[in-house]
């Protein structure tokens, strides 16, 4: 079971990340436009004027941060941003939802519709000063990540209930078309964000669950970790030796019967994730 991490109320958690160099974790409450942080001195948060989602480190000041209309630069010290790349800015229905930095120091960033429209979104790659669209028709772009040999990228249309595999080359680019990895259409299960460990193995929240489930590089069901929250968003490993498994909640359309919804929450876990990857400007 898996223990409160930060009692802050995200309506919309996601996009958690531990920054390897300053030792600490960050998080985003999409609908009330916060990124949230924490390590052993303090707590943090920012407030923008826009819906923020998902971040990768640029530097140990710096952070790259996907917001409704663009990928930008944010100093944590001193609040400044610098627009890197616009990211549907013409497009008022959607914004940026998942995403992730891949092995060779691009980002992947998928958006959504507000309301969900069927559709509306689509899946990108930030690479070397290039914003490339990968994917179309998506509805809820979730479950970003990638193994770490840089065979392969993983990602879902949350309400599809497959989780795909995307073979890269030797660039990070797609090379084919992907197939379905992991299938829980016959089930109730609802695939949100994702992560992969040292060993290979996908963790995968499971919106309205309460859980997290580790699959094994052949997509195989291996096991659970119940979370104390209902609607659980993202993982991410962190901690001094990437043994801590960290999650985010919503609170959004719940009421009383579940009293930690929206808060992080983080377990001591036996097997070891993978530092996340810097990403290169």
């Amino acid at each position: 079971m898996m223990q409160l991490l930060d009692m802050r109320v995200c309506a919309l958690g996601e996009g958690p990340l531990w920054h390897p160099l300053q030792q600490r974790w960050y998080w985003f409450d999409i609908v009330n436009s916060r990124l949230l942080g924490r390590d052993d001195q303090a707590t943090y948060a920012w407030q923008f004027d826009e819906m923020v989602s998902a971040a990768g480190w640029l530097d140990a000041e710096h952070l790259l941060v996907a917001s409704e209309t663009q990928l930008f630069k944010f100093h944590m010290d001193s609040g400044r941003q610098e627009q890197v790349v616009a990211l549907e800015s013409s497009n008022t229905i959607t914004r940026s939802n998942d995403g992730r930095a891949d092995p060779w120091g691009g980002f992947w960033i998928g958006t959504m519709g507000k309301n969900m429209e069927p559709g509306a979104g689509a899946i990108y790659r930030y690479y070397q000063g290039q914003l490339e669209c990968l994917f179309s028709d998506i509805t809820i772009s979730n479950a970003i990540c990638f193994s770490h040999d840089k065979r392969f990228a993983y990602f879902t249309d949350s309400p599809s209930r497959q989780i795909k595999r995307q073979a890269l080359d030797k660039n990070g680019w797609p090379t084919g078309l992907p197939d379905v990895h992991i299938d829980l259409s016959a089930t109730d299960l609802n695939p949100d964000g994702a992560v992969v460990d040292k060993q290979g193995y996908l963790w995968n929240a499971q919106w309205g669950a309460a859980r997290i489930a580790r699959y094994s590089p052949q997509g195989e069901f291996d096991l659970a970790l119940d979370c104390g929250a209902t609607q659980v968003s993202c993982p991410a490993f962190g901690g001094v030796d990437m043994n801590l498994l960290m999650a985010t909640t919503a609170a959004e359309g719940l009421g009383p019967e579940d009293p930690d919804a929206g808060r992080c929450f983080v377990a001591d876990s036996a097997y070891v994730g993978h530092p996340e990857y810097q990403v290169k400007l």
